[in-house]
């Protein structure tokens, strides 16, 4: 790419205020950079840093109470801010596309995959219905779908998570637009699916010498992705360079603690293990989750979600499970709290059975088990207070009000956060908070075993080491027997003793962190580890449970 070539967007000292109350005036502000074409340049930083704001901006999605104020947007020589709605809606897919991180909310689920992309075809072009036809399954194939027929006529709920996003690339690309973003396409998404869409958006990148604004909290896409990257903090722009300068040779202090946060794929040394108790807090023997459905023609249709899964939780271990959507991960700890009733098999809390017992039986046992989810925001009832929210469980077992009040000030001090905040709504909070408001709520139960879902995969990564420093305190501190469900293998590496791999909803292979990272012994655990992004880059590698826990802000 040489210089005099003029880039496919440039962004010039813009602007974009928030409306009266926000946290800042500004969401953003002086921001400049390029993406020349056949580039592929990342925007990092924490939520709240102005990275999708710039997106939207260059997309004209902003919503009507924000505003660009100053500078430009300049899309292959045209400044967008200037665009009229119709000028913006003849551009979008045509010049520039966009990626949404979540496909289940930017896809309609009444329309078919086939229809959606079409409706591209039909706005921007006059092509007769054939020939669209052929075109959409032509950039499923690129897309690498499989069954492009079927795709077509499928249902974004009929879809996996990674088709779904292939989708959506599909979607963005089938016009050739010379811009396009991608904002978070991959943060929900198991390592090996990640790693193919990677792959994917770089090849289409390349073939079709498309620019690429790629918006990611992850270090290990950007070592993986990036050309350029560009670094955010609340706003303002705080360095800028080429992949190996910014993440081997970081000049700001910002850039070093992002780079300090992400965890190792190395797990520490394996540490003695301690000799097993009599009893377990939790032995799961022969679990077995099998669902059955039925076609329009009464044929019935079984699906093993998890098969003959056995494992047990010592007091004060962590137990790791890892493995690829579908893999039956939730469905096991799903069934471990009763949230859904296993086909077979024996789940014993305390020595005590969870399998076989009515929902009423199981009550005082169910305060024993207490589960945090990985989305933050559905977790908690917007129209209630935290306070309410972590109070609510006790006393439905008995507790009284001055005494669950009580002890929600002593866990809001546990988990980093002021007491005061306890009169306010989770709208009040950013994402990490709620994940602390999400554990408090948890511990107010006095459990034996904590479940985290899928826990901080949503989670800035300095953010997710926080929570994740916080829940080995906590552990530490009352004994609790930890399962932490993840995709994230460098999280499993450094939080976890022990690690069960699942894939089809079978155990494949399970033992101590160290040995099992260090010296895996199944191919398929083999390959989870090798499509970790950013494997080859050294991070700083600074979260460890053997650490002590700096305090976060409240």
């Amino acid at each position: 790419m040489t210089g005099a070539q003029q880039p496919v967007l440039d962004v010039r000292d813009l602007g974009v205020s928030l409306p009266p109350g926000a946290d800042r005036v500004h969401a953003v502000r002086n921001i400049s950079f390029a993406v020349n074409a056949g580039e592929i340049v990342c925007l990092l930083g924490e939520s709240g840093s102005g990275k999708s704001i710039i997106a939207q901006t260059v997309m004209g999605l902003l919503p009507s109470q924000i505003r660009a104020t100053e500078g430009e947007a300049v899309l292959l020589g045209e400044n967008v801010l200037q665009y009229t709605a119709e000028q913006l809606r003849a551009v979008r897919g045509v010049r520039m596309s966009m990626i949404f991180q979540e496909p289940m909310t930017a896809l309609n689920p009444v329309m078919t995959c086939g229809e959606q992309v079409d409706e591209m075809l039909t706005q921007h072009t006059t092509q007769p219905a054939e020939q669209r036809r052929r075109k959409i399954l032509d950039i499923f194939k690129q897309v690498k779908l499989p069954e492009p027929d079927r795709i077509y006529s499928s249902y974004p709920h009929q879809l996996s998570g990674g088709q779904r996003q292939r989708i959506m690339i599909a979607m963005a690309l089938i016009l050739e637009p010379a811009l396009l973003i991608a904002d978070e396409p991959t943060t929900a998404l198991d390592v090996t699916t990640q790693a193919e869409i990677l792959r994917l958006i770089r090849q289409l990148q390349q073939e079709h010498n498309t620019g690429v604004l790629f918006i990611t909290h992850d270090m290990g896409v950007v070592a993986e992705i990036a050309d350029r990257v560009v670094v955010l903090q609340l706003g303002r722009l705080v360095e800028q360079g080429s992949k190996l300068d910014v993440l081997q040779s970081p000049r700001e202090a910002y850039t070093r603690m992002l780079l300090d946060a992400v965890p190792s794929l190395d797990p520490p040394d394996a540490a003695p293990q301690a000799a097993a108790q009599a009893a377990p807090v939790l032995a799961v023997r022969g679990l077995r989750k099998t669902y059955v459905s039925r076609n329009w023609f009464g044929r019935k249709r079984e699906v093993d979600a998890a098969v003959d899964v056995n494992l047990s939780v010592q007091r004060g271990e962590t137990l790791g499970i890892v493995g690829e959507s579908g893999s039956g991960k939730s469905t096991v700890a799903r069934c471990i709290v009763r949230l859904i009733d296993p086909t077979a098999g024996e789940i014993e809390v305390l020595g005590q059975p969870m399998h076989g017992q009515s929902i009423a039986s199981l009550k005082p046992l169910r305060k024993k088990v207490q589960i945090v989810f990985q989305d933050p925001y559905r977790s908690l009832n917007p129209r209630q207070t935290v306070g309410a929210a972590i109070i609510e469980g006790p006393m439905n077992f008995g507790i009284t009000r001055a005494a669950a009040t009580q002890r929600s000030v002593a866990l809001m001090d546990l988990v980093r956060l002021s007491p005061s905040a306890l009169s306010r709504y989770p709208s009040e909070f950013s994402g990490g908070q709620r994940q602390r408001i999400c554990i408090a709520r948890a511990l107010a139960m006095d459990p034996e075993l904590l479940i985290c879902d899928e826990a901080v995969s949503a989670l800035d990564v300095s953010v997710a080491a926080q929570i994740l420093a916080l829940l080995a305190e906590i552990q530490q501190r009352l004994q609790l027997a930890l399962l932490f469900i993840t995709h994230d293998l460098r999280v499993a590496a450094q939080i976890c003793d022990r690690v069960i791999v699942m894939e089809k909803g079978r155990i494949v292979e399970q033992g101590g962190t160290h040995q099992l990272f260090m010296h895996p012994q199944q191919p398929y655990t083999r390959a989870l580890l090798a499509a970790a992004p950013g494997r080859a880059f050294a991070f700083g590698h600074q979260l460890t449970t053997k650490l002590a826990v700096n305090p976060a802000p409240a």
